[in-house]
């Protein structure tokens, strides 16, 4: 580091400044100091600047699984915004059997400065306490939870405009195809089902419920493929659009002529299906440079802020006006 203050001709400060990404230091000054630090092949000793600060510019992430598609897409968003901010990561899955408060022990003993808790984890987190100095922040959970930063995206929102969409195409009503009863995403997305339907002066439907997976949908959506006054589904994910529209095919219903079926998300592939579906998209890459920020907030100051993310409706081939007659 004298070095490099040397070849840059700046204090040792100034270099440290740089190094810990101070917002001290105007850009001049830091485009010299990296210059030099480029030329000098001088790379930060993490393990020697933990000793220094207390910290080790590492964060965890607890996520229930990373077999779903957002749960992917998430890691891959958190895990940029990282990198991003000089930040390593670890991540601690769930499994099987929900265990918070030893990841919460594995990612101390790891040394972590703080924790996104992700998703479905959240729910499996509620109750039990992190570790005295471990900060936290939750994607998906309520507003209040004590202790962390929230960072969720406005599923309700989407929800509700996903259904005011199909009923504005003429359909009578909305069925929806839930995800798991113990998701918090997923019941907010119910809630604005049901509050675009109650606003419509339409009575809710006996929705039906799934697991996230095609699968899981397909077999699901069996109660409303035997309805063939069904004709417009809000299903809670892509990967359930996905069986709901196979569901519906396999008993020679087509969509969109005979049922119109919108998704949640906004899957890579979503643009792909056949046919191309109507989805509320997600701004995961936001997700995660919020839940980063919030969480380098919360380390440097303490803070534990709350953070909502828009939806929008992306309107593809999967949605009509419902049939004739």
């Amino acid at each position: 580091m004298a070095d490099v203050a040397a070849v840059a001709g700046v204090s040792g400060q100034t270099v440290s400044r740089v190094v810990n990404d101070s917002p001290r230091v105007d850009p001049a000054t830091r485009s010299r100091v990296e210059a030099a630090m480029a030329e000098l092949g001088y790379r930060p000793h993490r393990a020697a600047r933990a000793l220094r600060t207390g910290r080790t510019q590492t964060i965890g992430l607890v996520v229930s699984t990373l077999a779903t598609v957002g749960n992917s897409r998430m890691l891959q968003a958190v895990a940029d915004a990282a990198a991003a901010r000089g930040y390593a990561l670890t991540v601690v899955t769930l499994g099987a059997a929900p265990d918070v408060a030893s990841a919460y022990e594995r990612l101390t003993e790891q040394g972590v400065d703080g924790a996104v808790v992700l998703n479905e984890a959240t729910a499996a987190a509620r109750g039990t306490a992190p570790p005295r100095g471990l900060r936290l922040v939750v994607v998906d959970a309520p507003p209040d939870t004590q202790g962390a930063g929230v960072v969720q995206s406005d599923h309700a929102g989407g929800a509700r405009v996903a259904t005011a969409h199909l009923l504005g195409l003429g359909h009578d009503t909305v069925h929806h195809l839930a995800g798991p009863a113990d998701s918090f995403a997923a019941a907010e997305r119910e809630r604005g089902w049901r509050e675009a339907l109650a606003a419509a002066g339409r009575p809710a439907p006996g929705l039906v419920r799934g697991d996230w997976t095609a699968a899981s949908a397909h077999s699901a959506a069996a109660r409303l493929v035997a309805d063939t006054s069904v004709t417009a589904v809000f299903a809670a994910n892509d990967q359930s659009a996905l069986g709901t529209i196979r569901a519906f095919s396999d008993a020679g219903r087509s969509v969109p002529a005979d049922v119109s079926v919108v998704g949640f998300d906004d899957v890579a592939d979503a643009a792909h299906y056949r046919p191309p579906l109507t989805t509320v998209r997600q701004d995961f890459d936001r997700l995660g440079e919020l839940a980063v920020e919030a969480l380098v907030a919360g380390i440097e100051d303490g803070s534990a802020g709350f953070h909502a993310v828009p939806t929008s409706l992306v309107v593809r081939e999967s949605t009509a006006p419902p049939p004739a007659g």
